[in-house]
């Protein structure tokens, strides 16, 4: 058995740079560098884990819809800028020299360091020099349904009947995601980033969506890492690290 992982670059239809990284027993991601954004994250049996919208726009200046977007330097309309901000809108750039990892963390494992780096137009908007990216019962949430109103959650587990849109505050460093009809868990662990937010628009606001299926909110939920109630804010040389692993843990 190759015990090396495995790391391929290849172009999308649009001609933009994609990185597949697969490990020695199959499993696999891919990468787009286009808002270095993950698309994929797929078992080493072939099954999809992350979702994507069928009607999903993947050609520049439109933001995908689907898997894991960087949102940066705001969420949402939190800024001055534009929603989500512009880093998921920007071509990134693979990083030659990234940094080592520890040898526990290499071994069979294929890895890639993304770059996003500054143009004179985002030093305009954002005038900072580098970008580099590397339960929920009882906590106090912000219902953006209710114009951001504090609230504290109540049930032992967040269940969906309607439109859901809240950002919890100060949560633990690991969240899990029950998937009771397939039998799956979702393990998330953070790391700088101690909020958590919570969206699905549910029946009507799907279908006002352009590239969302009218049927597909009821496939896919976000569960994002954030920091919202205090935004991260660094000094002349200060660096950030946000770190959010995800993992797959079957459940009976």
């Amino acid at each position: 058995m190759d015990y090396n992982g495995v790391v391929e670059v290849s172009r999308d239809k649009n001609g933009i740079d994609e990185i597949l990284l697969r490990n020695p027993r199959g499993a696999s991601t891919r990468v787009s560098l286009y808002g270095g954004q993950v698309l994929s994250w797929r078992t080493d049996q072939g099954e999809e884990l992350l979702f994507t919208s069928s009607k999903a726009i993947f050609k520049p200046p439109n933001p995908v819809r689907g898997g894991i977007p960087i949102c940066f330097p705001q969420f949402g309309n939190r800024g001055a800028l534009e929603h989500h901000g512009f880093a998921r809108k920007k071509v990134w750039i693979i990083d030659d020299n990234p940094p080592p990892l520890q040898p526990n963390d290499s071994n069979g494992k294929s890895y890639v360091d993304l770059l996003l780096k500054p143009s004179e137009d985002d030093l305009k908007l954002w005038p900072h020099s580098e970008v580099r990216v590397e339960g929920l019962e009882t906590l106090d949430y912000l219902d953006n349904l209710c114009e951001r109103e504090r609230f504290t959650e109540q049930g032992d587990a967040l269940t969906f009947e309607s439109e859901v849109d809240r950002v919890y505050l100060s949560s633990s460093d690991v969240i899990a995601v029950f998937d009771h009809q397939r039998k799956r868990t979702f393990q998330i662990r953070k790391e700088g980033l101690p909020d958590v937010v919570v969206w699905n628009p549910w029946e009507k606001k799907a279908k006002a969506m352009a590239d969302l299926g009218d049927e597909e909110y009821k496939q896919m939920l976000c569960v994002d890492g954030a920091a919202i109630e205090k935004p991260i804010t660094l000094k002349p040389g200060e660096e950030w690290t946000g770190r959010l692993e995800l993992s797959l843990i079957p459940s009976s």
